[in-house]
């Protein structure tokens, strides 16, 4: 293969969106067990906000930021047999995903079946896993249960109200405005409670006639932490998998005593550590998709040049559901 190059969205140091910047890097060739893929959209999350901000260590002196992405195969390297030349892909990592092209071990790719195009996968992909991990591994939910899920009009949030109600139980949510409550009550909420017009907490004790939640999906952390523990019945779980508003400061383990309530911070990435659960957790994900049962809605997208205004309208809680950012010569 002649030597390539192709666009992607790059940052030197950490820092503020300003510090992304578009550039071309060269495109390698797979070597065995990888192959190369066209990528068509990548997903925007805020997890990679906190590479981009060095609140996470970076994997390199140069960050390419995203973790999802989804495209097509162009090449093989020696010994791959389980992909083929225009199969269509998606992927889960840390970092690497902004960038039109992109060399990847076969192994780490999840092929999407019928029903599930470039712009679904690159929307959905992080967030319906998280999702699948939370209510099915990290804090299984079961059928007559209430849950309490924060930042309710968000990628993940809307997935959970849709996922907690299918499995039978009480999903509650929380939002911060009328619009984003509204939203989320269109998918699968019972409740949904704004945030910035009343103490969530009280109207959580209110609407479960105080028998409270046996679970809290917190993915907002500084801000709401103290009032998630206050939410949560004896022996009820409190489940820390986002820091939106900041990291959790000041938690002692002695904070879970009363009532004898447990902590856990699942990351998606832990429940991902072979083909076989990659495999896994995506068909659950994609069966629910196809069949219905879960909605993803239709994902806002910006170029990917955009990636620094995208950051700032997530980073400013602009958004709803999911956005993506789309390659050049592809729409969602």
């Amino acid at each position: 293969m002649a030597a390539i190059k192709a666009g992607a969205v790059i940052a030197r140091q950490p820092g503020g969106p300003d510090v992304l910047e578009w550039t071309e890097l060269a495109v390698e060739t797979p070597g065995p067990g990888e192959v190369l893929i066209r990528q068509e959209a990548a997903g925007l999350n805020f997890i990679d906000t906190y590479y981009r901000s060095g609140l996470y260590p970076w994997p390199g002196d140069v960050l390419v930021p995203g973790a999802e992405a989804a495209g097509t195969v162009v090449a093989l390297g020696p010994g791959v047999e389980t992909l083929s030349v225009g199969q269509r892909v998606a992927y889960l990592e840390r970092t690497g995903a902004y960038r039109e092209m992109r060399v990847m071990p076969a192994d780490r790719l999840i092929p999407l079946p019928e029903g599930i195009d470039a712009a679904l996968a690159a929307s959905v992909l992080l967030k319906g896993l998280t999702a699948q991990v939370l209510v099915s591994t990290a804090a299984p939910v079961q059928a007559g249960q209430t849950v309490l899920v924060h930042a309710a009009a968000g990628g993940v949030g809307l997935l959970l109200g849709q996922w907690i109600a299918a499995l039978g139980a009480r999903a509650i949510g929380t939002a911060g405005s009328t619009e984003k409550a509204e939203l989320a009550l269109a998918h699968g909420y019972d409740a949904v409670i704004e945030y910035r017009r009343e103490d969530f907490a009280a109207r959580v004790a209110e609407l479960t006639g105080g028998a409270l939640c046996h679970t809290v999906f917190d993915a907002v952390g500084k801000d709401t932490w103290r009032g998630s523990l206050a939410c949560l019945r004896p022996h009820g779980r409190f489940v820390s998998f986002g820091q939106a508003s900041g990291p959790i400061e000041g938690f002692r383990i002695s904070d879970l005593a009363a009532g004898s309530k447990s902590a856990i911070r699942p990351v998606v990435f832990d429940y991902l550590t072979s083909a076989e659960e990659r495999r896994e957790r995506s068909a659950a994900l994609f069966s629910r998709l196809v069949s219905g049962s879960l909605r993803a809605g239709a994902a806002s997208s910006l170029p990917l040049r955009a990636a620094a205004e995208a950051h700032r309208a997530l980073e400013g809680r602009a958004t709803t559901g999911s956005t993506i950012l789309t390659m050049d010569g592809f729409s969602a």
